[in-house]
Parts: C-alpha cells; sequence; structure tokens
C-alpha cells in the first residue's frame, strides 16, 4: 500500500518544485500587479502607502482619449501584422512542401529575420525609411518617382511591413512543419480519387493543418500585442500617437507620467484583453481538432 501510495505521489512531489518556482515567479508579481491597480500609486511611494482608489484607474482610462487611441493602434497593427503574416507563411509553407535542393539552405535563410534582436531590426528598418538616403526613398527617385515619407504619414503601415518582414518565417516554419507531417494516406487518397492540386490544398491540407494554424496565429497575436521595442526605436510611437500601441503606452504612463496605478491598470486591461483571445482562440481549435479528426477518419477509411 505505501508502495502504491508512493508511486502516485511521485509526479507531484517531482512538480513541487517548478509549481512553486512558478507561483513566486508568475502568480505573486501578477497579484502585485492587479493590487496596485487599485491604488493612487507613484514611483516616490511603496505599496503600502498608496492610498486606495477603487476601480478609479479602469474608469479613469475609459474617459481617457489618448488610451482608446492605442488600444485602437494596437488592435489595427495586430490584426493588420498576423492576418499578412499567416497569408504569407502558409503561402510560402504550401509552396515549398516539396523535396528541392538546397531545402534547408533556404530555410535558414528564410528565419534569419527572426534572429535578430528587435533593437537591430528597428534600426535597421529606420535608416532604410530615411526620408534622404533610406534605400526605399532613393529607389523611388532614381525610377523618377518622388519620395515618400515613410515615418511620418504612413508610419503605422512602416511598422507593419517591418513585423511583416521579421515574423512571417515564424509562420512559414511552423506551417511547413505542420505539412510534412500530414498523413500521407489521405493526401494518396485524395489524389487517387482525381482531385486536384487545389482540391487538396482546400479540402485536405488546410482542415488537417488548422489546429496547428490557430495555435501559431494565437501565438502570433499574443506577441503582437507586445511589440515594444521595433516601435520604439523606429517612431517613439509618433507621429502624434500613430503608432503608439497599449505595450508602450504602459511603459510611458509608469516612468514618464508616474503614475504607477493607471499603468497597472492598463495592463490588466491588455492582459484581459489576452485571454479573452487565448480563449476564444483555444475553443475554435478544439472545434477544428474534432473535424480534423473526423476528416482523418474518412480519408483513411476510404484508402
Amino acid at each position: 500500500m505505501r508502495t502504491a501510495t508512493l508511486n502516485r505521489l511521485t509526479p507531484y512531489i517531482f512538480l513541487a518544485p517548478a509549481v512553486v518556482i512558478m507561483a513566486l515567479a508568475l502568480l505573486y508579481p501578477l497579484g502585485y500587479m492587479i493590487y496596485g491597480s487599485f491604488r493612487d500609486w507613484d514611483p516616490s511611494q511603496t505599496l503600502g502607502e498608496t492610498e486606495f482608489v477603487g476601480l478609479s484607474n479602469y474608469f479613469y482610462l475609459w474617459q481617457d482619449a489618448s488610451f482608446r487611441e492605442s488600444l485602437a493602434v494596437t488592435l489595427k497593427f495586430a490584426i493588420s501584422v498576423v492576418s499578412v503574416e499567416m497569408v504569407i507563411g502558409v503561402g510560402l509553407a504550401l509552396l515549398l512542401d516539396r523535396s528541392l535542393r538546397g531545402m534547408s539552405v533556404l530555410r535558414t535563410l528564410f528565419i534569419l529575420p527572426m534572429m535578430i534582436a528587435p533593437v537591430v531590426v528597428g534600426l535597421m528598418w529606420r535608416y532604410m525609411y530615411h526620408p534622404s538616403v533610406g534605400i526605399f526613398n532613393r529607389t523611388l527617385e532614381s525610377a523618377g518617382l518622388g519620395s515618400v515619407d515613410w515615418l511620418g504619414k504612413h508610419a503605422l503601415l512602416s511598422v507593419i511591413i517591418a513585423d511583416i518582414w521579421q515574423w512571417t518565417p515564424f509562420i512559414f516554419i511552423l506551417s511547413l512543419a505542420a505539412l510534412q507531417s500530414l498523413p500521407r494516406s489521405a493526401l494518396e487518397a485524395a489524389r487517387i480519387d482525381g482531385a486536384t492540386g487545389w482540391q487538396q490544398i482546400i479540402h485536405i491540407k488546410l482542415p488537417l493543418m488548422m489546429p496547428v494554424l490557430i495555435v501559431t496565429c494565437l501565438l502570433r497575436l499574443i506577441d503582437a500585442f507586445k511589440v515594444l521595442e521595433v516601435i520604439l526605436v523606429m517612431t517613439e510611437g509618433g507621429p502624434g500617437l500613430s503608432t503608439e500601441i497599449l505595450a508602450l503606452r504602459i511603459s510611458r504612463t509608469a516612468t514618464e507620467f508616474r503614475e504607477l496605478g493607471v499603468a497597472a491598470a492598463m495592463s490588466n486591461y491588455l492582459l484581459m484583453l489576452l485571454l479573452l483571445l487565448t480563449v476564444a482562440m483555444l475553443a475554435y481549435n478544439k472545434f477544428q481538432e474534432m473535424r480534423a479528426d473526423r476528416a482523418r477518419r474518412i480519408a483513411e477509411e476510404a484508402v
């Protein structure tokens, strides 16, 4: 009896250190932030010296036009970059899902942008967008076209292009891995039944890839909502508030405006938004997994 009990408790004993570390490293700071969002808090005070203000910080933010503008910019930026990255990344994976000489070299080249530090990416694109010496305007002028105010009038578009360049390889690599793990029996059955290449993509490949694509999209969405360094280096949130996403707004509220309670409330709004997205996409992922399993069984029965 003692041996059986020990065997049952062994996994939990090994998990206990990790649980304690996670509680200290994750739950405590999270609770600290949530508690601080209900206080009138500035950097000159300890949290215990602050005044309790209830939900005032949360109500204040919804009346703050700058917060609403930053939220709108964040949604526009995240939806735009993730949508384009998913289309390009999945399209490239479908195009290159074949035995080609030098494929390993090609994959390495594709992931290079992901390996560059965000600050370096921001500096690199900032210089390329430079109004007089940047490569884009010099190319346009050499073709007889006028220069473009990339980091002025088109600042948000410029930041979106830089993010797409850096993170499309992430979508490509995961999509290609999902493609290469598909059951060959299902694809062979579709070929035997006379399915064209497009029909295989639409009715076989994409439905079976959907669980992986949803998780990939979720990871990119979470990351897109937290982008900071690239935008900070390229535009510093300007001109005006045109590229100031919530992560940058939170940083400025805490450091420049010295309103830690408001910054904590803003962080909680961002956290709640990401939690809603995560729950919705994981629920949809579960639904798609059920559909994929059903499609796989039908395809295998048809062989």
